[in-house]
């Protein structure tokens, strides 16, 4: 007896795989959708998923027929509501129900029945197909094919919703490592601390994605807000918060963490005071930690999508804060090796002009030595003499014309400037000049139009006799000039007052401090007896005669370095592979000894080949002269004469897979044995040859004694590695130029020193003498000092 099919059947296994060829929950439910339109002729189906299970809503995923479904729809509404709370197949008749029931659908024609069958998988309700009859009640037969699709659509949409899940959670987080990525990136592009911060708040309150983001940092063991980014007016820029004054202010206590997530808040309401129309409703805040210390705090108020902050923002915050640390740490090493830098250019500076009471190299020292940390274009010094102010130094000028119409518009602005006694810093930005007074800001106008610059700076130069001058910095950037900068060139004045004093009265009276003490000693030898001076007087000429007549060897001195040696590379002409190396590392070798040969039966089979021609050649040729042919015997020869070349051209390839020594020395190249099977193209580098037999010591002499040297002269040098060792040697050329060794200018001596046994080495330290013949005794031991009051009453007098 045959089965009765039944008027519904569902094909099952192409439903089945139809829907196991789809992997979103979106392509599925499209798939169960038409399925049960083509089993169900006149209905419109809709399939609905719930994607979160904790905060439920109805989200329609496909539709088929007639019917369309605007966004979500709430869980507990309407007869879907029914649907949630009973989790079973449910029934409506169009008349039975109201229409606000069903008001979700957007439907033009009469509803006659409803039918709605829960997807339930593991006893979860993960959705509801939703069946809509414009015609008749649904018989039996159509529900039980609506059950036996939704058991194969369960699982499905199931399975789809935890797929997408975890695409989700993967996706979201690549993004976090990305956003995390590009968060490192952009902190770590810049080293400046005012650019550091104000990137840190942008970035913050971009990736947060909030109304506006605070950052905190703490000064004297309070913070202090230095930057914000977005809109929070409930706090200002400058503001300083103490421990129980503020979130910022309690963490900066504690060093937790705070999640603030009710608007109740009594740390909120004592916020809001004052800003109820712009309230903070939510806030986020953690600290910025160095090396388990606090440096600051970062705040994040009020989601953009109104929610309150929860654990996972804390999360997100506390993971971009240990971000933003290393970058601030970074910066703040580069503050840091700023301010030694200032400290060591101040110190030299200052060293530099208490050092001397030479007032032109005092003034040189004070404009030119801060450039160096300090980036200004122009600095100058202007002395008061006579009543008024005279300008004495600037930057770059080794000399004053007063008429220069830069160097007068700066001496009257100079003069202007030393009336006031408070230090004077006027900026223009734009096409506006910063200054409270309307006097000022009308001759800094028309000052920075005809220098071009845009900031200046002046400090006057007072001590307790009075005023002594005024010091000024400019430059076309307006921000020159750091916190730093300020204070070095503080401390700079000070030490420059002193300096400048001391340098001025020195040239008032420049014969003071020679004719005191003079006088001193003339009085007490006139105060001794006739006979003492007279023994004394003796003494003196015996003095004066020994220093004059008695001859003393003349030697030079100075610090010797031995120079790199004379080395030479052993390159290969032609290509080939390390066949067999014949020395070692130390090992001394002849100019022309064999340190190597490559592979060379390329070469011998082009010689061979060449030959071959070559004789082929030469027997036409002499077949053809044996039978009287002149022209074939001259067009051999020429061939002849051609291979004769090549063979003498494979001979010398032949000849260079040898590579030999091209001087007389050490092997310096390490582990050549290893090099066997290396492959070398022509003017690779193969071996370094060092040639030791002579050594060539640089010794720097000071260019008080550079008239006594000459090539030739003998020298002796002792080196730091052999000090019971004396080497001698010859000058050979004295430096034609001087150079700088540390605060003395020097001229260097090249001596020759045989090194037969190959003890000095390059880079070897010690000193040297050179012997520059005989002189007197008082040319031996006070030329130095003879040649400096030369100079110095050169420079008084002159002639």
């Amino acid at each position: 007896m045959a089965t009765r099919r039944p008027a519904f059947a569902v094909p099952v296994a192409d439903f089945a795989a139809t829907l196991l060829s789809r992997q979103e929950a979106g392509p599925r439910a499209r798939v169960i959708a038409e399925q049960i339109a083509q089993l169900l002729p006149d209905t419109a189906v809709v399939v609905y998923v719930i994607e979160d299970q904790e905060s439920p809503t109805w989200i329609p995923k496909a539709t088929a027929g007639e019917i369309t479904v605007a966004g979500a729809i709430e869980f507990q509404a309407g007869t879907l509501g029914l649907v949630a709370e009973n989790k079973s197949l449910a029934l409506f008749e169009g008349g039975d129900l109201q229409r606000e029931q069903y008001a979700h659908l957007d439907i033009r024609r009469t509803v006659h029945s409803l039918a709605y069958v829960p997807l339930l998988a593991d006893e979860t309700l993960v959705g509801a197909v939703e069946v809509i009859n414009y015609e008749q009640s649904f018989p039996e037969t159509m529900l039980e094919a609506l059950q036996e699709i939704a058991e194969l659509a369960s699982p499905a949409i199931a399975a789809a919703l935890s797929y997408e899940s975890e695409r989700n959670i993967s996706l979201h987080s690549i993004s976090r490592v990305t956003q995390m990525y590009d968060l490192e990136k952009v902190f770590n592009s810049t080293l400046e601390m005012e650019e550091l911060l104000e990137t840190i708040a942008k970035k913050f309150q971009e990736v947060m994605n909030v109304q506006g983001v605070n950052l905190w940092m703490v000064n004297n063991d309070a913070p202090e807000l230095v930057s914000s980014a977005g809109s929070d007016p409930t706090v200002a820029l400058g503001m300083v918060q103490q421990a129980g004054e503020g979130v910022a202010g309690d963490i900066s206590d504690s060093g937790e963490p705070v999640v603030i997530c009710d608007a109740e808040d009594q740390r909120l309401q004592k916020r809001n005071a004052g800003h109820e129309d712009e309230p903070v409703f939510s806030l986020v805040a953690a600290p910025l930690m160095e090396h388990e210390n606090l440096v600051g705090v970062v705040e994040a108020v009020n989601r953009l999508d109104g929610l309150p902050f929860d654990e996972d923002d804390e999360f997100l915050l506390a993971n971009i804060c240990e971000t933003a640390s290393n970058a601030l740490h970074n910066a703040d090493l580069l503050q840091t090796e700023r301010k030694v830098e200032i400290l060591e250019t101040l110190v030299r500076v200052s060293s530099e002009i208490t050092s001397t009471l030479d007032l032109d190299r005092v003034l040189d020292a004070i404009v030119n030595g801060p450039g160096s940390v300090i980036p200004y274009e122009r600095a100058a010094i202007a002395l008061e003499q006579r009543g008024r102010m005279v300008v004495k130094a600037i930057a770059g000028m080794p000399k004053i014309n007063p008429q220069d119409p830069n160097v007068a518009r700066l001496q009257d602005l100079l003069e202007w400037t030393s009336l006031s006694s408070e230090p004077i810093l006027v900026v223009q930005r734009g096409d506006t000049v910063e200054d409270e007074r309307e006097e000022t800001r009308a001759k800094f106008e028309s000052y920075f139009a005809q220098s071009g610059m845009r900031a200046f700076h002046a400090l006057p130069l007072t001590d307790d006799d009075g005023r002594v001058g005024v010091l000024s910095f400019e430059s076309s950037d307006p921000d020159f000039l750091s916190p730093a900068h300020l204070e070095m060139i503080k401390v700079l004045a000070g030490q420059a007052t002193v300096a400048l004093r001391n340098a001025s009265m020195y040239r008032e009276v420049p014969f003071i401090n020679v004719l005191q003490p003079i006088l001193q000693k003339r009085r007490r030898f006139m105060a001794l007896e006739r006979r003492r001076r007279l023994a004394v007087v003796a003494g003196v000429a015996l003095g004066l005669l020994f220093l004059a007549a008695f001859p003393l060897p003349l030697r030079v001195d100075g610090t010797a370095v031995v120079a790199p040696q004379h080395s030479a590379t052993v390159q290969p002409a032609v290509a080939g592979v390390i066949q067999q190396v014949n020395v070692r590392e130390g090992q001394p070798v002849k100019r022309g000894a064999v340190l190597a040969t490559l592979a060379d039966w390329q070469y011998r089979g082009e010689l061979a080949a060449a030959q071959s021609k070559y004789d082929t050649a030469v027997s036409l040729m002499n077949r053809a002269l044996a039978s009287n042919d002149g022209a074939q015997a001259g067009i051999e020869r020429v061939q002849a004469d051609y291979w004769a070349s090549e063979v003498t051209r494979s001979k010398e390839r032949l000849d260079q897979t040898s590579l030999r020594s091209p001087i007389d020395g050490l092997v310096a190249t390490p582990h050549l044995e290893d090099s066997v099977g290396r492959s070398l193209n022509p003017g690779d580098a193969f071996a370094e040859i060092v040639d030791t037999s002579r050594a060539s010591v640089d010794v720097a002499i000071d260019e008080y004694d550079l008239s006594l040297l000459r090539p030739g002269e003998e020298a002796s040098v002792k080196l730091d590695g052999y000090p019971r060792h004396t080497f001698r040697g010859k000058v050979e050329i004295v430096s034609p130029k001087g150079q700088l060794l540390g605060d003395q200018r020097v001229f260097y001596a090249r001596v020759s020193v045989p090194n037969n046994e190959g003890l000095i080495r390059a880079g070897m330290q010690g000193e040297s003498k050179i012997s520059t013949g005989w002189s007197p005794a008082g040319r031996v031991f006070f030329r130095r000092l003879g040649g400096w009051l030369w100079a110095k009453i050169w420079s008084w007098f002159g002639w």
